[in-house]
């Protein structure tokens, strides 16, 4: 433990060195570390998806520096400072965990969920149980915890098989709509409802949505740049390739996996 307190707290020395030193870090403000904060976050979830220990313990440090950077700015306007951001996290995970420290009993990692959800909206006081999805979230993360969060106080479904039969209502409703030649609304509104209700299916089956897509992407870029290889090899150009030959070596990628 010393060890680590040591360590931070020379991170926090640099950080103050840093401030007041360096012509690049005396200018900076919380604004303008924002879009960087985003750009470190992506990093780490690239590193994290690759399954890169080293990487992700790189990215971190990254992350822990933001911290610490925007802890350092508002301390010099008295806003508050590294110590009361620890303070903040320290008191919030001691009240939401009340079947660690307090006599709560729960069965399960859902009823743990449910709680935090309930005692989150304690707290801030929200009207809604949804106002804690922020909402510059991309839309599939959003849906996922929408979900979640009605979940938390028991509006949700009873098991998956209802949900995958929802699935299928919304799927028939966007075909139908498709084939009446309905206008862009209308079928822009239905294909909604079916990524909704694929979400609600993946949550019930305990997959995470945009995971599951992003090993898709994945998937089809190996297999795509495999065509691509492979029609460079040929000293052919990809698009005069055709579907069938396309095809071959599609399932050429899929049984290299």
């Amino acid at each position: 433990m010393e060890e680590k307190l040591a360590a931070f707290r020379k991170l926090l020395e640099i950080m103050d060195e840093l401030r007041e030193k360096c012509p690049w870090d005396k200018k900076q403000t919380i604004d303008s570390l924002r879009y960087l904060t985003i750009e470190e976050t992506y990093e780490l979830s690239e590193s994290i998806l690759q399954k890169d220990m080293d990487s992700i313990k790189k990215e971190l440090g990254d992350l822990m520096l933001h911290l610490v950077f925007y802890s350092r700015i508002a301390s010099e306007s008295n806003a508050f400072d590294i110590k009361d951001v620890i303070d903040n996290i320290t008191a919030k995970l001691i009240n939401r965990h009340p079947h660690i420290f307090g006599d709560v009993q729960v069965k399960n990692a859902k009823e743990v969920h449910d709680n935090w959800e309930k005692i989150k909206l304690l707290e801030k006081g929200n009207r809604s149980v949804l106002s804690g999805v922020p909402a510059g979230l991309p839309a599939m993360v959003k849906a996922y915890r929408i979900q979640e969060k009605a979940s938390g106080v028991g509006f949700d479904w009873d098991n998956p098989e209802q949900v995958w039969d929802k699935v299928m209502e919304e799927m028939n409703e966007l075909r139908e709509v498709v084939e009446q030649g309905q206008g862009h609304k209308n079928r822009e509104d239905e294909l909604g409802d079916l990524i909704f209700a694929l979400v609600n299916y993946a949550r019930l089956i305990e997959v995470n949505p945009e995971d599951a897509l992003e090993g898709t992407n994945r998937k089809f870029i190996r297999r795509f740049k495999h065509l691509e290889e492979k029609a460079r090899e040929e000293g052919r150009p990809l698009h005069e390739l055709t579907l069938a030959e396309m095809d071959v070596y599609w399932n050429e990628a899929k049984q290299m996996e």
